[in-house]
């Protein structure tokens, strides 16, 4: 009875348990699904990490290859990110080119990356306006049960912090590349994103589910640093969220914020304890 109700009338399926102040999968409405990590877990990269939202998986992968400055900032590197959305994630992608989806996500990435200056594209700059590393960030939907942004921002932050770049000397015409010495790149902030969806523009839930997110009235994405500053508010459409609302999605986000900090922080210790 209970499946023929839900496939029916998903949105009255849904209301019936937000009444009661929980969700289908039986967590509160502020509750976030499990978060696991996994770093370093791609051998052929210079960096990378697995991460599980619930069911949605992300994987992110790291590239650094050499080369030169743009004219506009002779002095930095780069950092290319791409989320990609394969049919094999869900049967609501298509082979093809990148979805529309796909497009805003990796937007989104970008957008991060520059307003919370996760890194400074000056630590990138080997030498000014001749030799730079662009790192090149794919990020991987190899399972997709909504709330996409926060499995990729957590996974980007934790290959971010997984990379090693070799060093890299010019005394010729032509750089030298030392593979046996390597170091780590300096980490300048730690932005971590906090997904809600709105439920007839009054119930805020965080961290929806895909069908959750099918349902929503308006959806927004809150992206915090361990500073508590607030690096972007990413709000597609949707109905307006009055001040208040706001402000509670604001505190969940720095609260979940430092959860993830310490998520990675455990996992990166004990990587480098097993080395």
């Amino acid at each position: 009875m209970a499946a023929g109700f839900k496939t029916a009338e998903p949105l009255e399926y849904h209301r019936s348990f937000l009444k009661e102040n929980c969700r289908p999968d039986g967590r509160e409405l502020s509750e976030f699904r499990t978060t696991t990590l996994n770093i370093g877990s791609i051998s052929t990269a210079d960096g990378s990490a697995l991460v599980k939202v619930g069911n949605t998986t992300v994987i992110c992968g790291i590239k650094a290859e050499l080369t030169n400055p743009t004219v506009e900032a002779p002095g930095k590197g780069y950092i290319v990110p791409n989320v990609d959305l394969p049919p094999l994630c869900s049967s609501r992608f298509r082979p093809g080119p990148p979805s529309e989806q796909a497009q805003a996500a990796s937007q989104f990435v970008a957008d991060v990356i520059e307003s919370s200056e996760v890194i400074q594209t000056e630590d990138l700059c080997i030498e000014r306006g001749k030799l730079c590393w662009v790192l090149y960030c794919d990020l991987m939907c190899l399972d997709y049960d909504g709330n996409l942004l926060d499995a990729c921002t957590i996974a980007l932050l934790a290959a971010l912090k997984n990379t090693k770049l070799p060093e890299v000397t010019i005394s010729t015409e032509t750089p030298e590349v030392n593979l046996a010495k390597t170091r780590g790149l300096h980490i300048h902030k730690h932005p971590v994103s906090a997904s809600f969806c709105v439920f007839d523009d009054s119930i805020l839930i965080v961290d929806p589910t895909a069908e959750e997110e099918s349902l929503k009235t308006a959806q927004l994405t809150v992206v915090t640093d361990e500073e508590d500053r607030l690096c972007t508010v990413h709000k597609p459409g949707g109905t307006s969220l009055s001040g208040e609302k706001l402000q509670e999605c604001i505190s969940r986000a720095t609260a979940r914020q430092r959860e993830i900090q310490k998520l990675i922080d455990k996992v990166t210790r004990s990587v480098k304890t097993a080395q």
